[in-house]
């Protein structure tokens, strides 16, 4: 989803106004999804189940995470990954996590109306974010890949501040183009404080943590050596805007040569296809315009990004079918599978919403386990479906079932009752029970309720397919654990049997 920024009304004049204005007002999905993906990841009870859910939410996040997860630069092994539990599962919850972070960043300021400067920031950002990592891989560091996003989000407060910054950003650049102050000085004249301290400000707000967060401290000297290559990533790109042979650019030579003990040629050679290598990244997360400014270090042409790739529904439909028969075939995670099914039936058929709920302990209503595209005002919100018998609404109707059911409003209509209206909408919706040992458990729903795009016999004939999946997934489940001698599962205990 591009968002594109708006014009700020009543301007902000402090710290902790911009603070609020840029996690609030600006920039609130990526608030919702940094803090969302902090929480999953800092509650020992949850896993990649949780972290993919909330990646879900959002189709373009999705498509862009699983692009990038792609290329040769996370999957050197070119094994395809057509779904975020299994991009989580190969290349790590912690990578997954930093790379989402990134996309939805991106993806909340990108847009045509970007300003010079924000392009500027973005640019080298992403530069100086290759090039620290390339130095952390040479000098055998225990996590390139984190120093690569740490050193990318380091100036998360300047390029936040430069695509929304308004008058103010006007009157920063007018008085650093008079010669007369630093881009620092300018910055604590106009704002009264400097954009490192915003950057801060906003990743303690967005929780942003470990490296991250310990290098944008502003004017904390860390003892981290890693924190010095994030340092040094920055120092690299302001060397190359001095020219090879420069005196900023021996020094960087010479820094470089003492961490990876590398001859001054091989640096050389290195730093010059780091740009090369920086311009295509920033391509992948779609800065097109950041990609040329990079490029134009090395005076070449830059092809703009290629579109995100349209979803060949049938194609995927079928990779995702053949992990669901990869994870049924082995000693498969019950969790993983039921994952899978779901972004099966939401992105493989083009679904707004799905959800799998489980009947809770007195069967007297269904809570929500895993829902994807559902808007609700935090991740630790969860769905209830209240089961009317007296009238009969539609989820009594499916679990009193064993078939997949197409609810329809102009021929079911009766079926909907006024609870079930308030909670998920009068719409075309696909609905089909799951069992364990033949009894019911919960249910799969899933609609087009947002967009209102109707539904088609193919759609109702996938989603009975993958549905059926779970099913079928469930009993072979159960079999395994009954020749281990294991009794209930976790999905039977949250469901109460």
């Amino acid at each position: 989803m591009e968002v594109v920024p708006s014009k700020i009304i009543a301007e902000p004049h402090s710290l902790n106004e911009w603070t609020h204005v840029l996690c609030n007002e600006e920039m609130p999905i990526f608030s919702n999804t940094a803090l969302s993906i902090h929480d999953v990841l800092s509650d020992d009870r949850k896993g990649a189940m949780e972290l993919a859910s909330v990646i879900l939410q959002d189709p373009n996040l999705t498509v862009k995470l699983l692009k990038i997860s792609n290329t040769p630069h996370y999957n050197p092994s070119r094994q395809k990954m057509v779904t975020v539990s299994r991009a989580i599962i190969m290349i790590g919850s912690e990578v997954i996590r930093e790379l989402t972070l990134v996309c939805s960043f991106l993806e909340c300021i990108l847009s045509a109306t970007n300003k010079q400067q924000a392009n500027e920031e973005i640019a080298q950002a992403i530069h100086a974010a290759v090039h620290a990592k390339s130095i952390a891989m040479a000098a055998s560091d225990s996590s390139p890949e984190e120093v690569f996003i740490a050193t990318l989000l380091n100036h998360i407060g300047s390029i936040s501040f430069w695509c929304f910054c308004g008058d103010q950003g006007e009157r920063i650049q007018a008085l650093i183009n008079k010669g007369n102050c630093t881009r620092e000085e300018a910055e604590k004249q106009v704002l009264g404080f400097k954009l490192t301290e915003l950057g801060a400000c906003l990743s303690k707000a967005w929780k942003l943590g470990g490296l991250i967060e310990e290098s944008i401290k502003p004017g904390v000297a860390s003892k981290n050596p890693r924190v010095g290559l994030v340092y040094l990533g920055y120092e690299i790109t302001e060397a190359l805007k001095e020219g090879v042979g420069s005196k900023k650019y021996d020094a960087c030579i010479r820094k470089i040569e003492t961490l990876t003990k590398e001859s001054p040629k091989v640096i050389i050679e290195k730093l010059q296809n780091n740009t090369a290598n920086a311009s295509d990244m920033a391509c992948q997360f779609g800065a097109t315009d950041a990609a040329m400014l990079i490029q134009s270090r090395l005076h070449k042409a830059v092809d703009l990004e290629e579109p995100l790739p349209v979803i060949d529904k049938k194609q995927l439909q079928l990779h995702i079918s053949q992990d669901i028969i990869s994870i049924i075939s082995d000693q498969f995670d019950i969790n993983l599978l039921l994952e899978t099914v779901l972004e099966g039936i939401h992105r493989g058929i083009g679904m707004d919403r799905t959800i799998f709920s489980l009947l809770v302990t007195d069967k007297q209503s269904l809570k929500e386990r895993l829902s994807l595209g559902w808007r609700k005002d935090t991740y630790e919100h969860k769905a209830i479906f209240n089961i009317s018998e007296t009238p009969p609404n539609i989820f009594f109707h499916v679990l009193a079932g064993t078939q997949a059911f197409w609810a329809k409003p102009l021929v079911n209509g009766k079926l909907y009752t006024l609870r079930d209206i308030n909670v998920v909408g009068k719409n075309e919706c696909f609905i089909m029970p799951i069992f364990s040992n033949s009894i019911p458990i919960g249910l799969i729903y899933t609609d087009r309720g947002i967009s209102s795009q109707p539904l088609t016999e193919e759609d109702f004939n996938a989603f009975k397919y993958f549905a059926q999946q779970a099913n079928i997934g469930l009993a072979i489940y159960r079999m395994q654990r009954a020749v281990n001698g294991k009794k209930d599962s976790s999905i039977d205990q949250n469901s109460g049997y």
